[in-house]
């Protein structure tokens, strides 16, 4: 039987803490595992992109992942797909997740994750958003689960949504990009823009800035002077000068100071001071989707979630 976990049941199986620890540990093992994952993205004669993450795959875990997403950035939602959960013993078709969950989630809580790390300590850092979709909602959480409950300030192109995330999360509205920078400890950006949002001339000493929109080409939300100035770290080097934010701003793979996954072995030393500018400027793996793909798995086996359906009926 094939498990079918929809968007209520994925919100209803998974636990930040519990997901923050699995991709903790996926950081840890990943650059450990003997295949590559690959992350293949074409245009469509439609007005949106297909974009496909396989294998997922992390050393312990005897499963794998393959994700298929539709992008179309004028729909709600703008994300669609599928991922499919398959043993790795036999390919059995384990599970169907809805994609757009599990990718809000493995994105907004591995970026939490990173800011953490990268961000001056302090509970009471202001905490700035540009874009209040679900991948800023997951990151915010995630900060939150991580002990910092500093003030929040939002700004979004469309005003009722930043005025709504503004409320859940006891915040206040910003007029722009710049607005929030102007204001905030730590800024995170979740958007859709293709252009830079922000520069060198818009941070201040010992600020951080995590930027999750440049995940394919042409997308930008931070420009060359801030990527160049800061402490840069990437998830992938070479993806992120392929298809993210290095590739937007035409700096090389070369151009990153670390991976997330060398900040928690140790084998990278972070943030040199209080001073110093950092940036986390992510594109996203397919361990990621397996990461967080299996903790809704086993939990949702164990609760009886969602819905078996028998495909080779």
């Amino acid at each position: 039987m094939t498990r079918v976990l929809s968007r209520g049941d994925l919100e209803a199986v998974l636990d930040p803490s519990a997901c923050l620890a699995a991709l903790r540990e996926g950081f840890l093992v990943a650059d450990s595992a003997t295949v590559s994952g690959q992350r293949v993205r074409t245009d469509l004669p439609f007005p949106g992109t297909a974009t496909a993450l396989i294998p997922g795959l992390l050393p312990g875990v005897e499963a794998y992942t393959v994700k298929v997403n539709a992008k179309f950035p004028h729909a709600r939602p703008a994300l669609r797909g599928v991922i499919c959960l398959h043993s790795g013993a036999d390919g059995e078709l384990l599970a169907l997740l809805d994609s757009a969950t599990v990718t809000a989630w493995r994105t907004g809580l591995a970026a939490a994750l990173g800011t953490d790390l990268l961000s001056r300590p302090g509970a009471d850092a202001v905490i700035g958003v540009v874009g209040a979709g679900a991948q800023a909602e997951l990151m915010v959480r995630g900060l939150r689960a991580l002990g910092r409950r500093g003030e929040l300030v939002v700004h979004d192109t469309d005003p009722d949504r930043a005025a709504a995330f503004a409320d859940d999360h006891g915040g206040k509205v910003a007029g722009s990009a710049a607005e929030v920078a102007a204001g905030a400890d730590v800024v995170l950006l979740a958007t859709w823009s293709r252009a830079a949002l922000l520069g060198l001339a818009d941070a201040r000493p010992g600020q951080h800035f995590t930027t999750l929109g440049a995940d394919e080409p042409g997308k930008q939300e931070l420009a060359a002077d801030l990527l160049r100035a800061a402490l840069l770290v990437v998830d992938d080097r070479d993806l992120a000068a392929c298809m993210g934010a290095l590739a937007a701003a035409g700096l090389p793979a070369s151009a990153a100071d670390a991976t997330l996954g060398e900040l928690l072995r140790g084998e990278h030393p972070g943030r040199a001071g209080e001073a110093e500018i950092s940036v986390y400027a992510p594109v996203g793996l397919p361990w990621q989707d397996l990461a967080l793909a299996w903790v809704a798995y086993q939990e949702a086996e164990r609760r009886g979630a969602g819905v078996g359906v028998d495909l080779l009926a």
